[in-house]
Formats: C-alpha cells, sequence, structure tokens
C-alpha cells in the first residue's frame, strides 16, 4: 500500500486535464474559501463563494516566440500529458519521464504541490538498499471517504531528502502531518500539520467536476464573448411572409 501511495502522487498529470473544485489554506490567519476553475497548462480562475473574481489567468494565447528563441533545453519540453511514464500494474506512475512540469497558483505554493503532490514520493522509486532516502515516511496508508470520493490517507514525517516545491507552503511540514490523496486524480485534497508550530496548518480540497469542458474566455481578463456550445441556443423564427 505504500508503494501504491507514492505511485498514486506522481500519477496526477496524466489522471485529468481540467478541475473545478473548492479550497481552504488552513495556514491563513482568516480562512477563506475559494472556488476555482483549472485547465492545464496553465490556467486558473479563482473566485469567492459570493463569486467575485480574485484571480484569472491572462495571456493564454500569447505567442511563445520569446520562450522557443532562448535554446534552454527546458523551453523545448513537453507538457507532461504528451509523453508516457512507467506505469505500475495498476496504471499508476512507477516512474516520472522528462517534461514541462508546474501547475498555475496563487498566494503561495501550496495549491500548485496539491494539484500535483510529487513532492512527497519523488520521480521515480529510491534504491531498496536505501529507504531512508524517501522523500518522506508514512504510515500504512488507508482508504477513507473524502467529500464524497475515495481517497488515501496516511500520516507523513518529512525525511532529510525532502524538498518541497515551495518553502514557504510544504505539504509535510516538521513532525507528522496527514495526508489525503484522492484517488482518481492524485490530487492532495487535504493536509494538516499535527506537531509543533504548525499544528493545524494545512489545506482542504473539495473536487466538483473532473475534465469538464473549459473556454478560453473563462480565464481571460477581458472577456471575448464567445458562446458556450453547451448550452442550448434558441432560434426565433418570425413569421412566415
Amino acid at each position: 500500500m505504500s508503494s501504491t501511495f507514492r505511485n498514486l502522487c506522481r500519477s496526477s498529470p496524466w489522471k485529468w486535464t481540467s478541475l473545478r473544485f473548492e479550497y481552504l489554506e488552513r495556514s491563513a490567519p482568516k480562512a477563506t474559501l475559494v472556488r476555482a476553475w483549472l485547465r492545464r497548462p496553465g490556467a486558473l480562475r479563482l473566485e469567492t463563494p459570493d463569486g467575485q473574481l480574485l484571480h484569472s489567468t491572462t495571456g493564454i494565447n500569447d505567442s511563445r516566440d520569446d520562450l522557443y528563441v532562448s535554446s534552454t533545453r527546458r523551453s523545448w519540453l513537453l507538457p507532461a500529458h504528451l509523453v508516457t511514464p512507467v506505469y505500475d500494474d495498476a496504471g499508476l506512475v512507477r516512474r516520472r519521464p522528462e517534461a514541462a512540469y508546474g501547475e498555475p497558483s496563487f498566494g503561495n505554493g501550496r495549491l500548485a504541490a496539491a494539484l500535483d503532490p510529487v513532492e512527497l514520493a519523488g520521480k521515480a522509486p529510491v534504491p531498496l538498499e536505501f529507504p531512508d532516502t524517501n522523500p518522506v515516511f508514512l504510515e500504512q496508508p488507508r482508504e477513507v471517504d473524502h467529500e464524497g470520493r475515495l481517497a488515501l490517507e496516511t500520516i507523513v514525517t518529512p525525511s532529510r531528502t525532502y524538498v518541497p516545491s515551495d518553502p514557504t507552503g510544504p505539504l509535510a511540514h516538521p513532525g507528522r502531518t496527514m495526508i489525503r490523496i484522492d484517488t482518481a486524480t492524485g490530487v492532495c485534497v487535504a493536509s494538516e500539520s499535527l506537531d509543533g508550530d504548525s499544528a493545524g496548518k494545512g489545506h482542504w480540497l473539495r473536487i466538483l467536476a473532473v475534465d469538464e469542458y473549459m473556454l478560453d474566455d473563462l480565464f481571460l481578463a477581458d472577456s471575448m464573448n464567445l458562446t458556450d456550445v453547451r448550452r442550448h441556443i434558441s432560434w426565433d423564427i418570425g413569421p412566415a411572409a
């Protein structure tokens, strides 16, 4: 079960392309729920529960000429969903390939880390001879219900090799941290520090929909007034001449 948990933490980039969810940052002095729409790669919209816009991605259709002219190796990496990882027998990712990883975020990096919690597992299994080089030590995971969805829950403790993607917003705090990973998406839907000065810090995420169709218009600062083809369009036909 431990290897299943770690492989699940590596699998998010290949399990979904868009996500609608609610997110609560437990670390904030006054925790505020936000509603989010995310479409890979790089498109994110955040609103308050009453519909006030907090953040919307801009420039998602900008030319990338300058990026490619820079001629760095990273600029030519493909998005993760276009490259093939090494899977285990359960269809989870055992070894991640080199790719253009990264999730959009807002505030600190914990949201991005929660959407792709590979920092809890590393890109590949560690040698059997050196189990202490795993990023985190974990207790036996168990299946739990999280907001009506199946998740794996465990208690993790960071090792000396743990490197959070954002030091100001780690998923695993010093001491013990409760972690939940949604089994269908590989998203970290909950984290809560259990020890020390950081006790109580973490996040809570409720998945509302997976792989919904999302228009560009949703993520732009200025609406392009595109028609949502999912909605019925009525045609008013005048009387015959």
